[in-house]
């Protein structure tokens, strides 16, 4: 099975169709979660994934979206965001994500999925091999795939207890899944590793290779409707930059 990976779609429904139309065959999706957030079309992205029956997670600012966890949490141009999307919200987007769980094991890929770590399902950043290197303990599958940094990057777990990191490069060849293994395919709609162009990969569950991709995506058309919807400006800003 071919499986579209995607992580942090933040209400970007322009990249998301941008990847959903130009990718090569899939035969699934699973998505990190925070599907909503920062963007200007969380219902449309909502209804998108529902409609693919997507495999899909809980992200911290899903959660926050549907009023599950506090707003104060979240830096200033989040936190203005996510009161927008509050009130936008239908009944319909709020109920599919509320069914969301952060968490997902499925055992028979040898497989962990998670929003965040898998030491802490929706708020931990694994951003460095030292955080790595404390969520290996976590899981007990073969690997695990995890968004919430905005970043592709895997982190192997070495029998020296080593943790080699490595980025993770749509120039370079599909990378073999070995144990023990995390990996973050990056973020479809919010980049922050300098490049804007939407970030996502393909897990070929019997090969266990996974293909990272980079999508270029109309940035200035998103950039128009979060300005319509008065969303804050450096959000609309950092799109284009990738950070």
């Amino acid at each position: 099975m071919r499986v579209l990976l995607l992580s942090d779609i933040h209400a970007n429904l322009v990249a998301l169709e941008a990847v959903l139309r130009r990718t090569p065959a899939y035969d699934a999706v699973w998505c990190l979660g925070d599907v909503v957030g920062y963007g200007p079309a969380p219902n449309e992205c909502v209804a998108r994934l529902r409609g693919l029956g997507a495999l899909t997670l809980a992200g911290n600012h899903d959660v926050a979206a549907i009023g599950n966890a506090p707003l104060e949490v979240f830096r200033s141009g989040a936190r203005l965001a996510l009161e927008w999307t509050r009130r936008v919200l239908t009944p319909e987007s709020k109920a599919w994500l509320a069914a969301l769980e952060p968490k997902r094991i499925l055992p028979e890929h040898h497989l962990t999925l998670v929003h965040a770590s898998p030491r802490d399902a929706l708020w931990e950043y694994i951003e460095n091999e030292h955080v790595a290197s404390e969520n290996f303990p976590h899981f007990e599958t073969d690997m695990a795939f995890f968004g919430h940094t905005h970043q592709p990057i895997a982190y192997r777990l070495r029998e020296t207890e080593k943790i080699l990191r490595t980025a993770i490069l749509p120039e370079s060849k599909p990378l073999p899944l070995e144990p023990k293994l995390l990996l973050n395919p990056g973020s479809v709609g919010q980049p922050r590793d300098g490049d804007p162009r939407a970030a996502f990969a393909l897990f070929d569950t019997e090969t266990q290779f996974i293909t990272p991709y980079r999508m270029e995506y109309d940035i200035a058309a998103v950039q128009r409707a979060m300005a319509n919807a008065n969303l804050p400006h450096r959000l609309i800003a950092r799109l284009a930059q990738g950070a």
